[in-house]
């Protein structure tokens, strides 16, 4: 038996939020707010 400090302010035992659970972690990454671009370039080819 040993005494255990459940006040321990270390390391969290988990985080709030993995990095898989990221944009980054899909393999995607955001260079600014402006998605104009991207949304006009990935329209559908009928939408003319």
């Amino acid at each position: 038996m040993r005494p255990v400090d459940l006040f321990d302010d270390g390391l969290p035992v988990l985080p709030d939020q993995t990095s898989d659970d990221t944009d980054h972690g899909w393999g995607e990454w955001r260079g600014g707010d402006d998605d104009d671009a991207r949304l006009i370039e990935d329209r559908p080819p009928h939408w003319g």
